[in-house]
């Protein structure tokens, strides 16, 4: 693994739809902020009225819209056209996508609680499950066991690369929050360029 090359490919990616990077973050950003004012289905304001409902159905979208980025970033990696409505394609592959993200946040749970370390060791493994689904059109366990298998070989590096890009967005966010529209999605194009290196991209986008 380079994964200052990763940082440097996911970089370049970022660059050539900047600006529709950037406005898909904020539009992310719009939606999560207009579901979370939705009151909760039980009308409870002991645990937050105002927010239940839109959390839940934000939780239910966001694997879908967050796959936008990957959708984008392999257009681009692949010298594709990209269009912005490239960004909602994660819908044409909701339910694998949710199952996966449904399923992998279970199991990490899971382990969390039980001891700590195997919740640790799972939430690296399946950093490429949603992007196999993605580019390989496998079902949720599929790429969810491709991922952790593929991962596990050089588990210790991924972590690093997770940590490296957590720190990235987090650098974002102290910027008074604005710089945070660059590096969410920069994050993502870097996740993309490790993909396109280790596992390699289908020539063409699946069932798109």
């Amino acid at each position: 693994m380079n994964i200052g090359a990763y940082f440097s490919r996911g970089w370049a990616i970022f660059k050539e739809f900047a600006w529709g990077y950037i406005l898909f973050t904020l539009v992310l950003g719009i939606i999560a902020g207009a579901l979370s004012q939705l009151p909760s289905p039980l009308g409870m304001k002991a645990i937050g009225e105002g927010s239940g409902g839109g959390n839940l159905i934000f939780n239910i979208l966001s694997p879908a819209l967050g796959a936008g980025f990957y959708f984008v970033s392999f257009q681009i990696a692949r010298s594709r056209p990209k269009n912005f409505s490239d960004f909602f394609n994660g819908f044409k592959k909701f339910l694998p996508l949710f199952l996966t993200s449904l399923v992998s946040t279970i199991l990490i749970a899971i382990g969390l609680v039980v001891l700590i370390i195997p919740g640790i060791y799972l939430a690296v493994s399946y950093m490429f499950a949603q992007l196999l689904v993605i580019d390989k059109n496998m079902n949720f366990w599929s790429a969810m066991e491709t991922s952790r298998k593929l991962i596990s070989k050089r588990w210790f590096s991924f972590l690093g690369l997770g940590i490296l890009m957590s720190l990235l967005v987090l650098s974002g966010f102290l910027l008074i929050g604005i710089g945070a529209l660059v590096t969410i999605p920069l994050s993502t194009c870097v996740l993309a360029a490790a993909y396109e290196d280790i596992v390699g991209l289908n020539s063409v986008a699946e069932d798109l």
